[in-house]
């Protein structure tokens, strides 16, 4: 007899955007090994590339899909950089940050080689190299290297980041977990792939244990004709219509002037709902302490935002955006399907403080997005985002302080102009 019947609509749905987080994590996973990924290492990205879902255009990054075991380590060398933002971000196969590399982590080693390491494992490292420990045995791998004014001096630092293996750890094919597109998201066909989903990697996070045993139990009772219908069913409603409320807010996050600030991301605790939206909206989020992410979906009337439209944004000049960041802020529009960058005939993408910014009279800055360059918009305050379009903005503050910092800050309002 199956135990679906005893899981009310709500369990199923809340199962469903559970397992998600680690559904997209392995799409995510099986699309750089198609494009050629290789374990342990480093994929240079050219700066300014715009070919994926939310690109990060402030700075140049690399990639890796990382194994360490209990007889090896992975061994990752970074430059001396001054003066400029830079982290290599390690998460586990959730989506989850285990690790920094970076001088707010390591002070007194900032730079040099690490030995990333299996926690517990007995491996020798080289002398001199800083070991970090671990509670997984694959990670997907970020570099970030702010890019600032000089790209050249940014690329020529993102080249000498490397990783490299002292052993031989095991190196599996990616699961073959189902694959989907992010504008045709699956419905109980999702759960044909849960075991191997679950079983390929742990959950560290607490309070699992029973989100896990359901997604089981479903997955046992959709194999039954008649269950797979109704599953399916709860998800295409349901399921669907939760993970649609919950974005606006990012799930448990703060909602003011039509920006959402997440209740966390990048280490997400018992906040799997988090996970999940962050996942699907943004994946490979960091930690608070590296930056903080606002979202805009609405305007001041609440409206989705619309190419069709103009926005202003304003600051004034007690609250510019360069007094919350220690090292850059910006902000970057996507669409609201594909997480895409808004084509456009300038090719730019994002505002920041690279962005030939004019200032008002008394300080205040003024930012327009709209199709075309609005009257009296000064053309570096303005980015173009084409009619016929929807999208949200994603604002950045990297090593936030101040008001960002405390959480008590929020951008101002998108006015119709």
């Amino acid at each position: 007899m199956s135990s679906t019947p005893a899981l009310t609509d709500q369990q199923i749905s809340d199962a469903y955007i559970y397992l998600l987080s680690r559904l997209l994590v392995l799409r995510q996973q099986q699309l750089d090994f198609k494009e050629g990924f290789e374990w342990n290492r480093l994929v240079h990205r050219k700066p300014g590339e715009v070919a994926w879902p939310n690109p990060n255009l402030d700075v140049a990054y690399s990639e890796a899909w990382v194994a360490v075991d209990e007889t090896s380590c992975a061994l990752v060398s970074v430059p001396e950089i001054s003066g400029r933002y830079y982290t290599v971000q390690f998460l586990n196969g959730w989506g989850e940050t285990v690790a920094n590399l970076n001088e707010r982590v390591f002070p007194r080693h900032p730079h040099g080689l690490f030995a990333v390491c299996l926690k517990g494992s007995q491996v020798e490292v080289p002398p001199g190299a800083q070991r970090v420990d671990v509670p997984v045995k694959r990670m997907r791998v970020l570099s970030r290297v702010e890019l600032g004014a000089n790209w050249d001096e940014a690329v020529a630092l993102q080249q000498q980041f490397e990783i490299r293996s002292t052993g031989r750890p095991a190196t599996p094919a990616p699961p073959k977990t189902l694959m989907f597109e992010m504008d045709a998201l699956p419905g109980v066909e999702a759960f044909d792939s849960a075991g191997l989903a679950l079983d390929s990697e742990a959950d560290i996070n607490p309070g699992m244990d029973g989100l896990q045993a359901a997604v089981r139990a479903i997955a046992s009772a959709a194999a039954q004709p008649g269950e797979r219908k109704r599953i399916d069913e709860v998800i295409r409603t349901k399921a669907f219509a939760d993970l649609g409320k919950a974005m606006p807010k990012l799930g448990h996050g703060t909602v003011r002037d039509g920006w959402a600030l997440p209740s966390t991301s990048g280490v997400y605790g018992e906040d799997w709902l988090v996970r999940t939206l962050i996942n699907y909206g943004g994946i490979w989020a960091n930690t608070p302490e590296e930056v903080i992410y606002y979202k805009a979906f609405t305007d001041t009337a609440g409206k989705p935002l619309s190419g069709d439209h103009a926005y202003t944004m304003h600051f004034a000049k007690e609250r510019l955006p360069a007094q919350h960041a220690t090292h850059f802020w910006s902000v970057i529009a996507v669409d609201s399907v594909q997480r895409r960058v808004l084509p456009n005939a300038q090719k730019r993408y994002l505002l920041n403080k690279e962005s030939d910014l004019q200032y008002g009279a008394d300080g205040s800055l003024t930012l327009y997005f709209a199709d075309a360059q609005p009257e009296g918009a000064p053309h570096g305050n303005w980015l173009p985002t084409p009619r016929g379009l929807s999208y949200s903005l994603t604002f950045r503050f990297y090593r936030p302080r101040g008001e960002v910092a405390a959480r008590t800050f929020f951008p101002p309002p998108l006015a119709l102009r």
